[in-house]
C-alpha cells in the first residue's frame, strides 16, 4: 500500500462502520487496420459547411427507468440472492450515471477487498484496498451503463476483458498486445472536472449527467446494462461476495455470485441479444458479455417476491456523495434533464449533433477560444475549434462501426478540443454514443496537449509524491533522451500508452515495462502506473468521505500537478493510455489538442487525426503536428531491437461511402 494513501485508508475503514450502520493499446479495435505509424490519405478534406440536409443517425427513444422499475429490478436481485444464500447490496443507475437506488440487504458486506498484485507483497495503488461494498455497486451499475448504447451492451466482465495486458486475457495469449481499452478504468473518476456530483436538495441541475464513479469503470462481474423496449436506460451492479477483482482467464468459464444476481436483476429490462458483447469480434477474438443465464441463477425471476416483500430483507441505504436514501426515477435521455441533447442550430452546425447542457438550457462548453495566450502566443479561436469538431463529426458520419451492431452501422463517439492548459473548447457528441466517452475523449485530449507540452517536466516534478515524480526520470533514461518532454516531440494518447504498458513492446512478455508502466509484478488493473498514481490521493480522499470518515470530498481536479492557470492543471480529469488523442499546432507551435472516444481505437484515432486535418484545411490556420516531431520519430533501443513509438493508426477501409483505403498517410 502507498504510504500516500495510509491517512485515508485508516479514516475509511473507520467510516465503513458508519456507512454498514445506515480490464490492446497499438492494435484495431476494428478487424482491418492501418500498419503505418503516421498513417492515415483520406476522402478529400471538406471546403465548405458540414451540415447534412437530413439526419443520418436515430436519436435514442425516450425512456427512462421508473421507481415501479427499479423496486422489480432490486426485488429481482434480492430474490436470487437469497436463493444463492448470499445478502447483497445493489445499485442501481440511469443512463447518465444517476444513482437510482442504492438497496442493502441485512448481512450484506459493508465492504469489498481490491485484488490484490499477483505477490501480494507487491501491493501499489490500490490493490489490496478495502472499499465500501456501495461504491463497488455503484462502479459496476455505471459501468454497464457507460460502456452500452443502442448498438452495443458491453457488461463489467465485457470491462474486464479489454483492459488488461493480454488480449484476450487467457494462459494462450501470453505475447498478445494489451486490451484495446486498456487504461479505460481510470475514467469517470470522482474528481473529475467534467463530471456532474450528485446534489441531494435537487433543482434543475439535479440529475444532470454524466454523473462521476466512486472507483472509476469497473472491471469486476456483476454489472449489466438495463434496457426498456430495446433503449439503453441505465445500469444494475451488485456486490455481495467481497471480492472487488477482475477475470485473469476468460476461459476458465467462472460461476460469480455477483454476476448471477446482477442477471437475474436484468430480467425484463435485459439488453436486446442481437447487441450483447459477445456478438462483437475485436481481430478475430470474441468478446464476452456473461457467464450467467437463466440457466445459471437459482431463482425464477419472473415470480420473485415483490419489492413490497423484498423490503423485510433490506432496505434503501444512503451513500454519501451518490444516494439519498430514497428511490428515485431516472432522467430521459436525450432531454434538457439529463444533461446531454440534441444541439441548437445555433450550437452545432449538424442536425444529429448532441451536446452537454446544464438543465436550464445552456450548453456547457460550446466552442470557445484557448485561455492560453500568454503561452502560445496565438491561441485556439472559437472558428478554429469548431473546425476541428465539425470536421471531426462529419469524419466520424461516415466512418465504419467497429463495436456497433448491426454491422455496417455508423460509428458513434464524442469529441473533446482543448488547449495547452487543458481548458475544454468544446464538445460534440453523436445521439447513441457511450456515455464513457464524453470523459475519456477530454482525457485523451488533455493526455497529447499535456506530454506535448514544454511544460509536461516540470508539471510532473511538481507533484507532491516522490512516486509520481520517478516516472520522468524513468522515461528520460528509458528514451535515451535527458530533457524528453519539454515540448519537442508531438505526443498523440497512443504513444503515452506505448510507454505505459507492462511489457515494451506491449505484449512481449519477459521484457521490462514501459516507464510510465508498473512493472509486471506489481501491475494490474487496479495499479497502471502513472495512470493510477497521479490521481490515487484523489481516490483515497473521496474514498474517506464516502465512507463518512471525512468531512471534506476530494476536489472537482484530479492530480496534484501544478497550475497551468490559476484552479487549473492540465490533467483536471486525469489521463488517459489508449488511442484517438493528438495535439494541434499553429506552425510549430502546440496550441491544444483533440480527443475522441467512444467506438474501436483506430476509429478513434482515425477521426481525430482527420478532424483535424480537414478542420485545418478549411482554416488554413491549424494543423497536425510537423511531421519531423511526431512521436513515431522515437526510436527505443531494446535488447531484441530498435522499436518505433507509434502516433495514430487508421482502419484500412473505414468509410461506408468509399472504399477509399490507407486514408490518413501523407497528412
Amino acid at each position: 500500500m502507498t504510504s500516500r494513501l495510509r491517512p485515508y485508508l485508516s479514516m475509511m475503514l473507520s467510516g465503513l462502520l458508519v456507512l454498514s450502520a445506515c480490464s490492446k493499446n497499438d492494435g484495431s479495435a476494428a478487424s482491418n487496420s492501418s500498419s503505418n505509424n503516421t498513417t492515415a490519405s483520406t476522402a478529400p478534406a471538406s471546403t465548405g459547411s458540414t451540415s447534412n440536409s437530413g439526419s443520418l443517425f436515430n436519436a435514442p427513444a425516450a425512456q427512462s427507468l421508473s421507481v415501479s422499475d427499479v423496486q422489480t429490478i432490486i426485488a429481482q436481485a434480492v430474490a436470487e440472492a437469497k436463493a444463492q444464500g448470499k445478502p447483497a447490496v445493489i445499485a442501481v443507475v440511469d443512463r447518465v450515471g444517476n444513482v437510482l437506488a442504492v438497496y442493502s440487504m441485512a448481512g450484506a458486506p459493508a465492504t469489498a477487498a481490491i485484488r490484490s498484485a499477483p505477490d501480494p507483497g507487491n501491493n501499489t495503488d490500490l490493490e489490496g484496498l478495502t472499499i465500501p461494498a456501495a461504491g463497488a455497486a455503484i462502479a459496476k451499475a455505471i459501468t454497464g451503463a457507460y460502456l452500452s448504447s443502442g448498438g452495443n451492451a458491453f457488461s463489467t466482465r465485457t470491462a474486464s476483458e479489454i483492459v488488461q495486458q493480454n488480449f484476450p486475457p487467457e494462459p494462450s495469449s501470453a505475447g498478445l498486445e494489451s486490451g484495446p481499452l486498456f487504461g479505460v478504468q481510470f475514467s469517470q473518476l470522482p474528481c473529475s472536472d467534467l463530471s456532474s456530483r450528485f446534489i441531494p436538495a435537487g433543482g434543475a441541475a439535479a440529475m444532470i449527467g454524466p454523473k462521476r464513479s466512486p472507483l472509476g469503470l469497473a472491471a469486476d462481474a456483476g454489472g449489466f446494462p438495463l434496457y426498456k423496449s430495446s433503449v439503453l436506460v441505465g445500469g444494475v451492479g451488485v456486490m455481495a461476495d467481497g471480492d472487488y477483482g477482475f477475470d485473469a482467464n476468460i476461459q476458465d468459464v467462472d460461476y460469480d455470485i455477483d454476476e448471477q444476481i446482477a442477471w437475474a436483476a436484468t430480467s425484463g429490462y435485459a439488453a436486446p441479444d442481437s447487441i450483447t458483447a459477445d456478438k462483437v469480434f475485436i481481430d478475430g477474438t470474441q468478446l464476452v458479455y456473461t457467464n450467467a443465464s437463466n440457466a445459471t441463477i437459482k431463482s425464477n425471476p419472473s415470480s420473485a417476491p415483490a419489492f413490497s416483500t423484498a423490503a423485510a430483507v433490506g432496505s434503501p441505504t444512503p451513500v454519501t456523495g451518490y444516494f439519498a436514501g430514497t428511490i428515485i426515477a431516472g432522467a430521459v435521455y436525450g432531454t434538457e434533464t439529463s444533461g446531454v441533447r440534441p444541439a441548437t442550430s445555433a450550437e452545432f452546425n449538424n442536425v444529429d449533433a448532441f451536446v452537454l447542457t446544464n438543465g436550464s438550457g445552456a450548453n456547457r462548453y460550446p466552442a470557445t477560444g484557448g485561455s492560453d495566450a500568454a503561452d502560445v502566443g496565438s491561441p485556439l479561436t472559437p472558428a478554429e475549434v469548431t473546425a476541428v469538431l465539425q470536421e471531426a463529426f462529419k469524419v466520424m458520419s461516415d466512418t465504419r462501426a467497429a463495436i456497433r451492431q448491426p454491422l455496417n452501422s455508423r460509428a458513434q463517439v464524442t469529441t473533446s478540443v482543448v488547449d495547452t492548459r487543458g481548458k475544454i473548447l468544446g464538445i460534440v457528441r453523436a445521439p447513441d454514443a457511450p456515455i464513457f466517452g464524453i470523459d475519456v475523449s477530454l482525457q485523451k485530449a488533455r493526455t497529447a496537449a499535456f506530454y506535448s507540452n514544454k511544460n509536461a517536466a516540470a508539471d510532473l516534478n511538481s507533484d507532491p509524491s516522490a512516486d509520481v515524480r520517478s516516472f520522468l526520470p524513468a522515461a528520460r533514461t528509458f528514451l535515451n533522451n535527458s530533457t524528453a518532454f519539454t515540448g519537442a516531440t508531438a505526443f498523440s494518447s497512443r504513444a503515452v500508452g506505448n510507454l505505459s504498458q507492462p511489457f515494451f513492446p506491449s505484449g512481449v512478455e519477459g521484457n521490462p515495462n514501459g516507464p510510465f508502466s508498473r512493472p509486471i509484478a506489481k501491475w494490474s488493473p487496479f495499479s497502471t502506473g502513472l495512470q493510477s498514481a497521479i490521481v490515487l490521493t484523489n481516490l483515497g480522499q473521496h474514498l474517506a468521505y464516502v465512507t463518512g470518515a471525512s468531512g471534506i470530498d476530494t476536489p472537482a481536479r484530479c492530480t496534484f500537478l501544478q497550475d497551468a492557470a490559476p484552479g487549473q492543471s492540465r490533467l483536471q480529469n486525469g489521463e488517459q493510455i489508449f488511442s484517438g488523442g493528438v495535439p494541434i499546432y499553429r506552425g510549430n507551435t502546440l496550441v491544444g489538442a483533440v480527443g475522441t472516444s467512444g467506438d474501436g481505437i483506430d476509429q478513434d484515432d482515425m477521426i481525430s487525426f482527420l478532424g483535424l486535418y480537414n478542420g485545418g484545411q478549411n482554416t488554413n490556420t491549424i494543423s497536425e503536428a510537423p511531421n519531423g516531431i511526431r512521436s513515431d520519430q522515437i526510436v527505443v533501443q531494446i535488447s531484441q531491437g530498435a522499436v518505433r513509438l507509434r502516433y495514430v493508426n487508421c482502419p484500412i477501409a473505414p468509410f461506408l461511402s468509399t472504399s477509399t483505403q490507407d486514408v490518413c498517410s501523407g497528412k
